[in-house]
């Protein structure tokens, strides 16, 4: 596993993962063997790497459903008489914040 994947950690799995880390390390110290920790630390990075492959493209389809609202969005009031305009800029407005929260948690993700 490289370090570039995203995984994503649900509470327990942090919580489980620490506790197999600390006894791997001591049962290092003591020269013992360690696979049993190794394995169930292993199987916890496959859960969490799944899981955020998972959220990374779901993270994707958001942002593309975001940007084509904007786009629609500005068609929209370049396309709006002016009875119809103001709220066409509205809508325009709120699509651009959608966007920019969207963009935000994008990149805390990576993308």
């Amino acid at each position: 596993m490289s370090s570039d994947t995203y995984r994503s950690y649900t509470a327990s799995e942090r919580r489980q993962r620490g506790r197999a880390l600390f006894g791997g390390a001591r049962q290092a110290l003591a020269d013992a063997d360690t696979s049993r920790h190794a394995k169930r630390i292993d199987r916890i990075d496959a859960a969490a790497e799944e899981r955020g492959a998972r959220e990374l493209a779901s993270m994707r389809r958001q942002l593309d459903t975001s940007r084509d609202a904007v786009a629609e969005a500005k068609t929209a009031v370049r396309t709006a008489d002016r009875s119809g305009r103001d709220a066409a800029k509205k809508a325009l407005r709120t699509a651009e914040d959608t966007l920019k929260r969207t963009e935000r948690a994008a990149r805390r993700l990576g993308l």
